[in-house]
């Protein structure tokens, strides 16, 4: 534990003389400093569409899950004693909470999208739909496909069974792939980062051989260049998650159109999550360096 504390101790408070072995500027703390930065990016984007599909699915499961439709075709004359009919058949089925016939109003807006607002409901053969919400464990549906198909001949019910298990498979299966997406964006970092201290320690190799004729051990030079790289690293992903964080904040809320993409962000708790990020990236890189570090110095005349 005592030596832990000692290389987190070191990992901030650094040497004034191993630091000298690490380039302050150059190309690879710009490089360092922009992979980590535009990773954070594309992570908060990633979390957040993560996050965006989980809500997604638990909100089509469950509101497809306790929503069923009932359509009812007949002739004008018969729309509404079936309509009626239909209703007595619902009020009666045990797990049905309720059911409604949608209003002319409501169902000219369930069909504006397509065919736009001026839509005569009025005055075209279209069926009457009926709304059931389901309560406790819900419905026999094989039963009241039955007692319908023998009360009222015009209806047919649609209780979202092909509709709620495709839309919720392809939302998990958006959740992942915001995952892989983020175990991919920690793969380029430390890339990057392995890329950029190899480069460094290949350009101070006489910088080094030097230290260590006069007694540096091999870990003290790592330690610098482990330092120097997860502080970049540090930095330039907080930089990244900021402007990522803004970014999402201005994308458009789920108010406005009530599309998929107009809800990608975070709500509540869930603006936490970016600030995981820089941390990540600063193991990420801390790792990375270190491994980088040892392995090069060991190949090292």
């Amino acid at each position: 534990m005592k030596l832990d504390l000692d290389r987190l101790r070191g990992l901030f408070a650094g040497d004034a003389g191993a630091d000298r072995v690490v380039p302050p500027t150059g190309f690879t703390a710009s490089l360092t400093l922009f992979a980590a930065g535009a990773m954070a990016f594309l992570a908060v984007f990633a979390l957040a569409l993560s996050l965006a599909t989980a809500r997604l699915a638990d909100r089509w499961g469950d509101a497809l899950a306790r929503s069923s439709t009932l359509r009812i075709s007949a002739p004008e004359g018969q729309m509404l004693a079936q309509t009626e009919a239909a209703l007595r058949v619902l009020g009666t089925t045990p797990g049905i909470a309720s059911a409604r016939a949608l209003t002319d109003e409501e169902q000219r807006a369930l069909l504006e999208p397509w065919f736009g607002p001026d839509l005569p409901v009025e005055t075209l053969p279209i069926p009457q739909l009926i709304e059931i919400i389901e309560e406790g464990d819900g419905y026999d549906a094989a039963g009241l496909r039955l007692r319908l198909a023998a009360e009222v001949p015009g209806a047919v019910l649609d209780d979202h069974t092909r509709w709620r298990a495709p839309l919720v498979r392809a939302a998990s299966r958006l959740r992942l792939l915001g995952w892989v997406s983020l175990i991919l964006i920690g793969g380029t970092v430390a890339a990057m980062i392995t890329l950029a201290a190899n480069a460094a320690l290949s350009a101070n190799a006489q910088v080094i051989g030097v230290l260590r004729l006069v007694g540096a051990r091999d870990g003290y030079i790592a330690q610098a260049f482990v330092r120097r790289f997860t502080l970049r690293s540090l930095t330039g992903a907080a930089v990244g998650m900021v402007l990522g964080c803004v970014a999402v904040a201005f994308l458009p809320r789920t108010e406005v159109g009530g599309g998929f993409l107009t809800g990608l962000g975070f709500q509540g708790w869930h603006w936490l999550w970016p600030l995981t990020i820089p941390i990540l990236s600063g193991v990420v890189a801390f790792l990375a360096t270190r491994k980088a570090a040892q392995r090069t110095l060991r190949d090292m005349p």
